[in-house]
Order: C-alpha cells, then sequence, then structure tokens
C-alpha cells in the first residue's frame, strides 16, 4: 500500500508517519514537502519515507506529486493551524486551508485515483454552541467565529462537494482539541508545559503567562488521533464526516493545576491579556459515537500521561 501524507513533518504528520512505520511495515510511506523546506524533524523520518516537494499553492505541483506516487491513501494533514494566529494572517490562513485543499481535491479528480482522501477537519468550524448542544455531534451546524475555523470549514465542505459531485472518496474528520510532546509551544497545554520546564531550569522568572483560564476543552492525545486518521482510511465511509473527540471537556484551569502538581516549582499565575482572543469559544466537547461505532476507535492514552508526556518533552529539548 502506497500512502502519501500532506504536512509530513508537522506535529501530527510526524507522529503518524513514525505510527505507520512501526505498526503498519507493509506500507510505503510518502511525505509531501514544501519547497526548500527542510524541517529538521523530517530528518528523523530517515530514508523510510519517500520525500516528494511541491506547495499547496502551486497546483501543478500536486499534480507532479500524485503521478510520481500513485498514492492508495492520501492523508491530508498540511495546514495553517494555530487559531490564535488566525487573526493576525486571514488571508495566508484561507489561503493554505482552503485553496490548498482546493488543490489536492482538483489535483486527485484530475488524476482520477480511486484513494480514501482523509481530510484533517475541525471541531472548531462549530464555533458557538449552546450548552443545550452539548456534547457536539456531526449534525451541528457550523457558527466559526475566527478566521481559523472559517478556513477549516471552507476545507470541510469541500471534502463534501468534491464527494457529492466528483464521487472523491474523501473521508472528513473533525478533530478536537490535538495535544501531546512535540506540539508547538503556540497551544495551550504545550505552553503552560513549556514554561513550567523553564521555571525549573531557572530561564525565566517563577511566572506563568495565561489568558482564559475557564474555557473547556476536548482534548485528544496525537498519538491516539493518529490510530483514528489511520482507522478512517481503512474504514470510514466515503462522504462521511466523523468527530474524534474525548467526550470529555476539561477547564484550561484544571490543566495548569495537574501541570503544577508534576513540579516542585513555586511559581505565581499572572494573567496576560494578550492572549486573550478576539473571540473565544467558552466550550467545545464532542461525541465520537458515530467513528468509534464505524471504527472500533476508542482513546487509550490517560490524559495524566499526556500531561506528564508533554512536560518531559519540553524538559528535555531545554537542557538539550
Amino acid at each position: 500500500m502506497r500512502v502519501l501524507v500532506t504536512g509530513i513533518s508537522g506535529f501530527v504528520g510526524l507522529h503518524l508517519s513514525e505510527f505507520l512505520l512501526a505498526a503498519h511495515p507493509e506500507v510505503e510511506l510518502f511525505g509531501l514537502r514544501r519547497w526548500r523546506s527542510n524541517p529538521p524533524t523530517a530528518a528523523a523520518l530517515g530514508s523510510a519515507v519517500g520525500i516528494v516537494e511541491g506547495d499547496l499553492l502551486d497546483a501543478p505541483s500536486l499534480l507532479r506529486v500524485l503521478r510520481a506516487t500513485r498514492p492508495d491513501v492520501i492523508f491530508h494533514l498540511a495546514a495553517s493551524s494555530s487559531v490564535a494566529s488566525s487573526w493576525d494572517t486571514p488571508a495566508e490562513m484561507l489561503q493554505v486551508n482552503v485553496l490548498g485543499t482546493l488543490h489536492l481535491l482538483e489535483a486527485v479528480r484530475q488524476m482520477d485515483l480511486d484513494a480514501p482522501v482523509v481530510l484533517a477537519c475541525s471541531a472548531e468550524s462549530y464555533g458557538l454552541v449552546g450548552e443545550d448542544e452539548l456534547p457536539i455531534r456531526e449534525e451541528q451546524p457550523f457558527r466559526p467565529v475566527s478566521p481559523y475555523a472559517v478556513s477549516k470549514a471552507a476545507a470541510d465542505l469541500l471534502g463534501f462537494q468534491y464527494f457529492q459531485t466528483f464521487r472523491l472518496r474523501t473521508v472528513r474528520m473533525r478533530f478536537f482539541n490535538h495535544c501531546g510532546p512535540r506540539q508547538s509551544a503556540r497551544f495551550v497545554i504545550s505552553s503552560l508545559a513549556r514554561q513550567v520546564a523553564e521555571i525549573e531550569l531557572g530561564r525565566r522568572s517563577p511566572q506563568i503567562q495565561v489568558g482564559n483560564l475557564d474555557v473547556r476543552r476536548d482534548f485528544v492525545d496525537v498519538r491516539d488521533a493518529v490510530r483514528a486518521y489511520w482507522l478512517a482510511g481503512e474504514r470510514g465511509a466515503p462522504g462521511e464526516v466523523y468527530n474524534v473527540a474525548s467526550g470529555q471537556a476539561r477547564a484550561i484551569r484544571d490543566v495548569l493545576d495537574h501541570l503544577l502538581s508534576l513540579s516542585d516549582a513555586v511559581v505565581e499565575v499572572v494573567f496576560d491579556p494578550a492572549r486573550l482572543r478576539p473571540s473565544e469559544l467558552q466550550v467545545l466537547v464532542g461525541d465520537s459515537t458515530k467513528f468509534r461505532t464505524a471504527t472500533g476507535w476508542q482513546p487509550e492514552i490517560p490524559f495524566e500521561r499526556t500531561l506528564q508526556d508533554t512536560l518531559n518533552y519540553w524538559r528535555a529539548t531545554l537542557r538539550g
């Protein structure tokens, strides 16, 4: 089986690649890398992965990539992924996430590939949701409140449209918040863990900068998430959409308290208004019954281990 992963050197892409190489040695793995980009993480994959160069915003290059790889499954993970930065770069967010997805789907259509295309969509697309609409099911309408959420909603709808119109075998995966070791510190759990590690090592004053600690999120460990991607490629129904969620909403305040319980550092928690977003969702929690029924997936990694592993990652990285 030939597998193509876009965004292979990103947070999720690297974890997915490691999972496939360890659990599915029969897979011939290819990764799309943007022109002249050579992230250090890509080197960790070594010669086991065939790296092909292209750009989501360069449509002809995607046709060349598909001709070279002839994938049996495509995992489309490449994206601009930060909600917080999307207000600063809304045009780039829409270009990469919407136009890039369109270019990929068009290339698959033009090549007439009979391959599942697993799209990394987002629960952020649901946006404003009332307490009486929780936990969120796939039928929930989109009410996005950030440029990132708008871009992912549009990419999600493109996946639906290309299945309906051209019968491309798209499978849309609406993931709730990914987390785990190696995640960028632009994201809340990784940011808090890095600050704790920096304080332990004496690299910052004993103050943790925080935004809104009362928002609640449904977190999925990235190592559970990549198993879900694989199962979607194997067992997901073409044209369908699936939530991937733990089913539990956790307040950021509780996340911080647990991280601090894993450290001997004495810290002061300081509110930083710069960390507030122009529009903030108070709660996101999902119902993933549909996906669990279709594939047998369920989360396996306890949240406490996710936090410990993330903190240990930053401790090791900063020492290194």
